[in-house]
């Protein structure tokens, strides 16, 4: 079996289990709940300051009210972040999701619905999401943000390594497609715009933030459990709120491109959400659409990324790059692209294609910019000295 790049799993280098929305249904006498409440405390309120100013015990004697409508000033960054929905929204999509499960009672099957957020990345019809939206289900429908629903939308197949999917709507030529950015070189502080189908019944719900921090590897889950459990890494943290339903939304820099996919939040904490950068999609996403098979380039090493830790404890003469080693089996596989190219056990990959590894994501993640059977450029520190090899990307197979 091909072996693909990974980090080594170092306890002490994750984050505690950050876990997955599995996007369900939400009841809706909760929200109403809450309307209600602020109705009645409205009320009440209102009753009360109509007749503490007329019995004349107030020292109020005019309610001051506006000259003009200050809803009608318009801020910088309220017109980016206005002008980003407009233009991104049409290409946003909810994804309704059916399967039939066994119920716990009388031993008979019940049919179970998700929803979840995907975007259109081409105007024939072709659909980006996460693996963990659609995962087990029997069928697959998708509403465009004008009410027209696609049913029996096709599931091509998803990313092996990674919480990503891709879809087909057949027999359609004339949607709008976002526009996919460059995952590279977000910063930190940069403004970013999500949206989705918050709670799975809020269509197109747009919220804003920033990047809080890159290359970030989290443990999701689809349900607390380690059971449905999967590593990812170099992922994007924002500010920007990402409910249950977002799954598969685009996180979108403020000209209105796609940077990432929203995947996950932490549940113990408030305005920590966690995107896959979209260059980490960009080749199986062009292979699927160039010759409709769902395949991964991949390199065939194992490697940690390097740490003040890592630094240390292999006694590593760089601070940033990825080290090529191997806790169990062999570092590069045998015969594999890496092997083929020269990667040797010891190396540390510093660069692909001239992009700087631990700066602007990790090997992994530049690698999956491309299709099978490109090549690509590493830059190598072996004994000190600087090695550049070509490698031809392999098809990954489990």
């Amino acid at each position: 079996m091909e072996s693909t790049e990974q980090t080594t799993p170092h306890t002490a280098t994750r984050s505690r289990p950050v876990f997955v929305d599995r996007p369900k249904r939400r009841h809706r006498p909760f929200v109403w709940l809450g309307v209600v409440l602020i109705g009645a405390l409205a009320g009440f309120g209102g009753a009360w300051l109509q007749d503490y100013v007329v019995d004349g015990t107030s020292p109020l004697t005019v309610l001051q009210t506006a000259e003009h409508d200050g809803n009608a000033v318009v801020t910088t960054d309220e017109e980016s972040i206005a002008n980003v929905a407009k233009q991104v929204s049409p290409s946003v999509v909810s994804i309704i999701t059916s399967s039939q499960q066994l119920s716990p009672f009388y031993n008979q099957s019940v049919e179970q619905q998700g929803a979840g957020t995907g975007m259109i990345v081409s105007s024939n019809g072709y659909v980006l999401t996460n693996k963990h939206v659609v995962d087990g289900a029997d069928s697959v429908s998708v509403i465009l943000p004008d009410g027209k629903t696609y049913e029996n939308v096709r599931v091509l197949g998803s990313d092996p390594l990674n919480d990503v999917a891709f879809l087909k709507i057949d027999d359609v030529s004339d949607l709008p497609a976002v526009t996919l950015g460059d995952s590279k070189t977000v910063r930190i502080g940069q403004g970013v715009v999500a949206i989705g189908n918050a709670l799975g019944q809020y269509q197109n719900t747009v919220t804003s933030g920033i990047i809080s921090g890159t290359g970030r590897p989290v443990v999701a889950s689809t349900d607390g459990t380690a059971a449905s459990a999967e590593s990812l890494n170099d992922l994007i943290q924002t500010d920007a709120a990402i409910n249950s339903g977002n799954s598969g939304g685009p996180l979108l820099n403020l000209e209105g491109q796609v940077i990432g996919i929203n995947t996950a939040v932490a549940q113990e904490a408030q305005g920590i959400g966690f995107a896959i950068p979209i260059g980490a999609t960009k080749g199986m996403l062009q292979h699927v659409i160039k010759t409709g098979k769902v395949e991964r380039a991949y390199l065939g090493v194992q490697y940690v990324s390097i740490t003040p830790e890592v630094r240390q404890q292999y006694d590593l003469p760089v601070t940033k790059g990825d080290y090529v080693v191997a806790q169990r089996g062999d570092s590069v596989q045998s015969g594999g692209p890496a092997d083929r190219a020269g990667v040797k056990n010891g190396d540390i990959i510093t660069a692909v294609n001239g992009f700087k590894v631990g700066e602007v994501a990790s090997v992994s993640s530049l690698v999956s910019e491309y299709e099978p059977g490109e090549q690509v450029e590493l830059t190598i520190l072996r004994d000190g000295k600087t090695v550049k090899l070509k490698a031809t990307l392999g098809t990954y197979r489990r």
